[in-house]
């Protein structure tokens, strides 16, 4: 059996204002109506003996991984939630101890879920190709043909060649990402791959490289595999044992020290959209060659990506730019000039400004909200919960709320006493009231909230129940 493990962490800070911390590239639709995370999963279909999948993700994303799977039926085998990002090494270490469970030892898929990949044939060719060696307990990467001297990714030159038609190789080296003179060289021998970052291999294999290379890793991630809890959809981790556990890549950690490693080429429409200029590069260009999103005018504008949320964007007489719109922040950046974005998130992470975590619309396990109108003494926010679902049983201490029903039903608890609203009815929820909100129907429950009070911070919530076993968030 196949079991793919989608390695689901990460903040894409490059992709800010689209991408943010707490809603990340791979959580995103950035190239078709699918997010990132979905396309990842869907692509496997039509493999044999394939498994259900193993998520690795951080925490603070674990109900929208969750839901994301929900809406295209993915039943998974875990989730696994990792309480601070540790690299590669141990989250691949940890699936593997995971699927090895009711001793099992199948072959895991390792892939990043904030991958393009256009051939979904080839790329399935590629995955048979390997298969056949990681069922010797080879441990297989996957190398994407080069098409240019890009110096933002790894290179892995080919060794010793094992298959003329797969051209399936050993490995020789792994190198760090060069400079542009190096890149050309590489490029120019044909000698070298992209570091892709997809693996193959079977759990018990590179458990047991893992033991051989990175004992340190792997002990600790068999204490907290033991110490794990099943929590809903959930696997959790301690955060006291994983925060100890050595954060590292499994290229430096395995691959660049076994003699195991085989490298299978890919060619197959692949781009890891790790900046705006992929995006432009992938995606639907007119006949000026401009990739355009949403409401958005141009004059005169040539081989640029712009792309609007909310507002028309109007641009005349620009080349190779980048234009993106979110309804709290816009960029503006030569496309050769993207790199650099994470340079602005880095600045709004030390004036410590929301733009850098979250947007606007924040998604809740129950559904989500956005923040309409804030002043120092009110907040107004559009609220919308899912059908069946209801936020939990809570009080504030500095404020307090009134909520107007705009379409669907809802159930109110306030104090002792329940009612139902219906819409273009409303309650107030004095300060200190113990309150909770359902929706009780079978469509989307719209509701605007209006906060009044001396401090309106979300950490203003006292919850004695709820049904996503939340605490703090």
């Amino acid at each position: 059996m196949i079991i793919p493990v989608i390695l689901a962490g990460g903040s894409g800070t490059r992709l800010w204002p689209l991408s943010r911390e707490l809603y990340p590239k791979q959580l995103i639709d950035i190239y078709n109506e699918n997010t990132m995370l979905q396309n990842t999963i869907l692509r496997l279909e039509g493999i044999e003996m394939l498994g259900a999948p193993i998520v690795v993700c951080n925490e603070e994303h674990r109900f929208m991984t969750a839901e994301q799977l929900r809406k295209i039926k993915i039943d998974p085998h875990a989730i696994i939630l990792e309480p601070v990002g540790r690299n590669t090494a141990p989250a691949i270490a940890l699936a593997a101890l995971k699927a090895m469970e009711n001793n099992e030892d199948p072959i895991l898929l390792v892939l990043p879920a904030d991958h393009v990949i256009e051939k979904i044939g080839d790329f399935h060719a590629a995955i048979q190709a390997g298969l056949k060696y990681a069922e010797k307990d080879n441990l297989i990467t996957f190398g994407i043909i080069p098409r240019s001297p890009e110096i933002g990714y790894g290179y892995i030159k080919k060794g010793e060649v094992l298959e003329k038609d797969t051209g399936a190789s050993k490995i020789e080296k792994f190198v760090e990402k060069p400079d542009l003179p190096t890149a050309q060289r590489y490029i120019e021998s044909r000698s070298y791959c992209w570091n892709s970052g997809m693996f193959m291999f079977q759990a018990s294999a590179i458990i047991k490289e893992l033991e051989n290379h990175a004992p340190d890793i792997m002990i600790l991630c068999k204490e907290v595999i033991a110490t794990g809890v099943q929590d809903l959809d959930f696997f959790r981790l301690s955060l006291e044992g994983f925060k100890d556990i050595p954060s590292d890549s499994i290229d430096y950690a395995v691959m660049e020290k076994t003699s195991k490693g085989i490298m299978i080429p890919l060619d197959a429409g692949w781009n890891d959209l790790g900046s705006f200029d992929a995006l432009w590069q992938t995606g639907q260009k007119d006949g000026d060659l401009n990739v355009i999103k949403g409401d958005v005018l141009t004059h005169d504008v040539k081989e640029s990506y712009i792309n609007s949320e909310s507002s028309l964007i109007a641009a005349v007489g620009i080349e190779k730019f980048v234009i993106v719109e979110t309804k709290d922040a816009i960029l503006v950046s030569p496309r050769d000039r993207v790199q650099d974005v994470k340079k602005i998130v880095k600045q709004l992470k030390d004036l410590n400004r929301h733009e850098s975590v979250t947007h606007r619309k924040v998604y809740r396990p129950w559904g989500s909200y956005e923040t309409m109108d804030i002043e120092p003494r009110f907040q107004v926010k559009r609220i919308t919960v899912k059908p069946g679902a209801k936020l939990s049983l809570q009080k504030h201490f500095h404020r307090a709320e009134h909520w107007i029903v705009v379409s669907g039903s809802a159930i109110i608890t306030k104090g002792e006493k329940q009612m139902l609203l219906k819409e273009d009815e409303s309650t107030y929820i004095p300060l200190g009231t113990l309150h909770r909100l359902e929706n009780p129907g079978k469509i989307p429950l719209e509701l605007i909230e209006v906060q009044s009070g001396s401090y309106l911070g979300e950490d203003d919530i006292v919850r004695f129940d709820d049904v996503y076993g939340r605490k703090e968030d």
